[in-house]
């Protein structure tokens, strides 16, 4: 029989037509949002993202019908995105922590979580309420006459509120307000849940300008509308001012693609402004006048602006640190890592007393600390994610060294073992190709490649647990380097918890005790720190002659004993060990190098020499190396093989431990 149509059938297996659903979390995300019938029309397209999300409707709204104008009350709203996976719950928790620091209150007082109804929020219930959540949201709410208030909770209040009803959903948030700036504002954190108990989803253009417009609109029911007073003051107080400023923004927008620009204007108020801000920018080097009332623009005006305000508010806190630690010098001399002045950051270590750590970024959690050097400078430093460093003690001996990316050993290991394995690396195959590696050792390896194929995608691994090493692996783990060294680009090692007076008559071990017997002793300036460095290591000496570990010599020189910081390092131990051995009613036994160390993990003692852990092992004690990893398991079963200075530790059950670094 013929057709019109003709039909071919092929036969053969019939597939699943199941779609396959992605692994990661946003993928799982946009899979569940298309199959309810959202993001239609075939492939993203530039934008799109901005739609997705609850809030998305309203921000478009919002800013389509936006009432911004000279009479309105401006305000800063910045809006973060932050993962908990990982390391990111703790860094959540160490966030909330100094969001809570002291000073950042009207009267100089420790800041307070407050919720929509509640008032003194633990930081900790808090955090344990978000354990399972995926993410949460920062926002940091700055309204220009936040000074205004005298709080700003009702605000906070209110627009969190509005953006309950703008989402569609409850919200569980805390907040912090913070007077310790010229600029009251509001630090607000938002769990990733909503009132269901799913992911919650915020549309980035709601994140990024529909909550602002909420803000401003509160704010200008507040307050009411700007009056012709205000809008002059605050619009000439800009024209001097070292940042970007809104008379900048205007200049940049009329610019043509030469970076040439007028300073006329049809307003004649705005004509002035235009001309005394672009005078004011020629004396910082950035607009050159050429004919006319024509002026040309640096071509980096706006980032040069930017880092002048960053600077600018690193001095303040310079001038601050130097006023809390009772100095009034020191500032002629200060040098801020990272900025115009070295951009290459440290070119040698610095080693000082902590003066203060504090937050150079408060919603991306970005950490600074001011160090007063012993070559007699203040030191301001950037040393990244807030997590990636413990907490350092105010007065404590520090040093700071700059974090320069660069291949590990095990990379030279993982790709000679892959040359001989046909390009593969498993632990397997690294002990077949060195028969004398330990099965612990190999398996370091494993958790290296694992970390960089999560970050960098660099390397895959097969459904056996093989890892497939690519040719230029080089490449790819240094581009891992130096991904975790933008993460934390100056290392803070503490060098002593002590203070250089308490160091002076210790009974044990100091900084001091190494800054003697040091080939090469640190720089010691005629002022400042240096300066008190030298006293204290005099004073140091004369009770080393007292307690007999010195003598003086012929010539009026003290001279230390030989093994004298042995005698001392012994000294301590059997006292801190005596005292522990009371505490816990179990004898004291000293690790031995080699020996499987395996047993409860009791709390941390800190020594002139360091800071090492109490493990209880049922019939004895010991201490060994502290680690900053084994914070989370106190109370808890770990297991180790000591090393000559430090221990490879395992944490869970006796039964089934799971390699840790």
């Amino acid at each position: 029989m013929a057709s019109d149509d003709p039909f071919e059938p092929k036969l053969g297996r019939i597939r699943a037509q199941t779609p396959k659903i992605p692994k990661s979390h946003q993928g799982k995300v946009l899979h569940a949002v298309n199959r309810a019938g959202g993001m239609r029309g075939g492939k993203a397209r530039p934008g799109r993202m901005a739609k997705f999300g609850r809030g998305a409707g309203v921000a478009r709204v919002l800013s389509g019908s936006s009432s911004q104008g000279v009479r309105s009350r401006r305000v800063v709203v910045k809006a973060r995105f932050v993962k908990l996976a990982g390391k990111g719950l703790q860094a959540a928790v160490a966030h909330l922590r100094y969001l809570q620091r002291d000073g950042v209150t009207r009267e100089g007082e420790r800041g307070e979580l407050y919720g929509a109804t509640l008032e003194g929020i633990d930081a900790k219930d808090f955090m344990k309420s978000c354990d399972g959540d995926r993410h949460q949201f920062r926002f940091i709410v700055a309204p220009e006459d936040g000074a205004q208030y005298d709080t700003l909770k009702p605000l906070t209040r209110k627009v969190m509120a509005q953006m309950e009803t703008d989402l569609g959903t409850k919200l569980d948030w805390v907040a912090v307000d913070h007077f310790n700036t010229g600029h009251p504002h509001t630090h607000i954190v938002v769990r990733g849940r909503d009132d269901k108990g799913a992911d919650l989803v915020i549309s980035r253009e709601y994140m990024s300008q529909g909550f602002r417009e909420r803000v401003q609109a509160q704010v200008l029911l507040d307050l009411g509308p700007r009056s012709d007073l205000d809008i002059v003051a605050a619009r000439q107080a800009e024209v001097t001012q070292e940042r970007l400023t809104s008379i900048d923004r205007s200049l940049l927008r009329d610019k043509d693609n030469e970076g040439l620009v007028a300073a006329v204007h049809r307003d004649g108020f705005t004509q002035g402004l235009r001309t005394a801000r672009l005078a004011q920018l020629q004396r910082f080097g950035l607009a050159e006048p050429l004919r006319d009332n024509i002026w040309r623009l640096h071509t980096d005006m706006e980032a040069t602006l930017q880092q002048m305000a960053t600077r600018g508010d690193i001095i303040k806190t310079l001038h601050q640190s130097l006023q809390t630690g009772g100095r009034t010098e020191g500032m002629a001399d200060a040098i801020i890592h990272g900025d115009l002045s070295s951009p290459t950051g440290l070119t040698q270590p610095v080693i000082g007393r902590l003066l203060e750590r504090g937050l150079a970024d408060e919603n991306g959690d970005r950490h600074f600390v001011v160090v007063e050097g012993t070559d007699g400078r203040m030191h301001y430093a950037d040393i990244g994610n807030g997590v990636e460093t413990p907490v350092l003690p105010t007065g404590a001996i520090v040093q700071l060294t700059a974090n320069r990316p660069d291949l590990r050993p095990a990379d030279a290991t993982i790709a000679r073992v892959a040359a001989q394995s046909g390009g593969y690396y498993d632990v397997e195959l690294h002990l077949k190709a060195e028969p004398n590696a330990r099965q612990d050792f190999a398996q370091t390896h494993v958790r290296r490649l694992e970390a960089i194929r999560r970050e960098t995608g660099g390397v895959e691994r097969d459904t056996a647990g093989r890892f497939a090493i690519p040719a230029d692996y080089a490449e790819v783990a240094l581009k891992y380097e130096v991904k975790l060294a933008a993460r934390r680009p100056i290392l803070v090692e503490t060098l002593s918890a002590q203070s250089l007076s308490e160091q002076v008559r210790h009974p044990g071990v100091t900084w001091l005790d190494k800054a003697l017997t040091q080939e090469k002793p640190p720089p010691l300036a005629l002022s400042g720190f240096g300066q008190e460095t030298r006293g204290a290591l005099q004073q140091r000496l004369q009770w080393l002659v007292e307690e007999g570990l010195a003598f003086q010599s012929p010539d009026g020189n003290i001279q230390t004993n030989p093994g004298y910081m042995s005698a001392l390092h012994k000294r301590e131990f059997a006292a801190v060990a005596t005292a522990v051995s009371k505490e816990l009613g179990l004898p004291y036994s000293a690790a031995q190098t080699g020996e499987q160390i395996e047993g409860r993990l009791r709390r941390s003692v800190t020594l002139g020499s360091g800071k090492y852990a109490v493990v209880d092992r049922g019939r004895d004690f010991t201490l060994v190396p502290w680690r900053p990893v084994l914070e989370k398991h106190i109370d808890k079963t770990v297991s180790g093989i000591m090393r000559d200075k430090d221990i490879n530790w395992s944490f869970g059950k006796s039964r089934g431990l799971t390699p840790d670094m």
